[in-house]
């Protein structure tokens, strides 16, 4: 047996455009594998959940058209009614645990929305309530990033900063925000995933990371592009599911890809970190 590393779906299925959802899947399960990780993607096919997605099975989700943006509300829905559904993090993260897998990589966490307090992505109570280790990036920089890091404390979700003091703003590096606790390894971030379960603690830990140097976007550019989009969603009347992917497919658009450049690197380092966390994990665990 290997330590493994679970990955939503709903990257491929909402948050990335064809055919380029299908290739950053297989290179997120690459880079898992090449960290001496097994990557175990989560997904709902025709009602019933998968654990680990075989290549054919990849490929199809991914073409598909009509499938379900499954946040944890949605998972009884699509299994009585045999749809096809992509995991949020709030989904993978609850199915990934009742598997036994407690390393989970993705892009950014949901949080709370800009303008509306009570528009709340279901992640953040899912992060209060399930004792995973979540690597990301932060949360998407399209929200209201400070109060979602109040809400993340008030939740008590430890949030570690992965070789960095500052919170990560998904595209850029740093949200001016600071983090819980600077880690370095691995292993410090096995060690307190022990120490959280030996306290009986409930709540998942955070590791954000920031997206390669390389590949990151200044954060005052996002801003303003950030800015752009939300005013044409506004005009349009786009909000709820939809409003993720507008703003995402706008910036892409603003940044001539360097958006889109940035979600790939920054997905496929996550999927790395994650591996050597499950690996540090593992060891001491058994």
């Amino acid at each position: 047996m290997k330590s493994k590393v679970a990955l939503e779906s709903t990257v491929i299925t909402h948050g990335l455009p064809r055919p380029v959802n299908l290739e950053i899947a297989q290179e997120m399960q690459e880079a898992v594998r090449q960290g001496g990780a097994e990557p175990l993607m989560m997904a709902i096919l025709a009602g019933e959940i998968q654990v680990g997605l075989s290549e054919a099975q990849l490929e199809d989700l991914a073409a598909r058209e009509n499938v379900r943006k499954c946040s944890l509300r949605d998972l009884p829905i699509v299994a009585q009614t045999g749809e096809y559904g992509g995991t949020t993090v709030s989904a993978t993260l609850y199915l990934a645990l009742r598997a036994g897998i407690p390393v989970f990589a993705t892009g950014g966490i949901g949080g709370v929305h800009r303008g509306e307090a009570m528009d709340i992505s279901a992640d953040l109570p899912a992060l209060a309530q399930f004792p995973g280790t979540v690597v990301c990036a932060g949360a998407k920089s399209i929200l209201d990033l400070p109060r979602t890091r109040e809400r993340l404390e008030t939740d008590g979700v430890t949030v570690l900063g992965w070789q960095c003091d500052a919170f990560p703003a998904f595209y850029s590096r740093e949200s001016g925000m600071e983090v819980d606790q600077r880690v370095e390894s691995a292993a410090e971030v096995a060690s307190m995933m022990q120490e959280r379960d030996r306290l009986g603690l409930r709540q998942s830990i955070l590791v954000a990371v920031p997206c390669p140097e390389k590949s990151a976007l200044p954060r005052e550019e996002m801003e303003e592009a950030i800015a752009a989009a939300e005013r044409e969603a506004v005009s349009q009347g786009i909000m709820g599911k939809a409003l993720t992917p507008f703003l995402l497919n706008r910036l892409a658009e603003a940044t001539q890809g360097r958006s889109l450049a940035a979600n790939r690197a920054l997905l496929c380092n996550n999927a790395r970190v994650a591996a050597d966390i499950a690996n540090a994990f593992y060891e001491i665990d058994t």
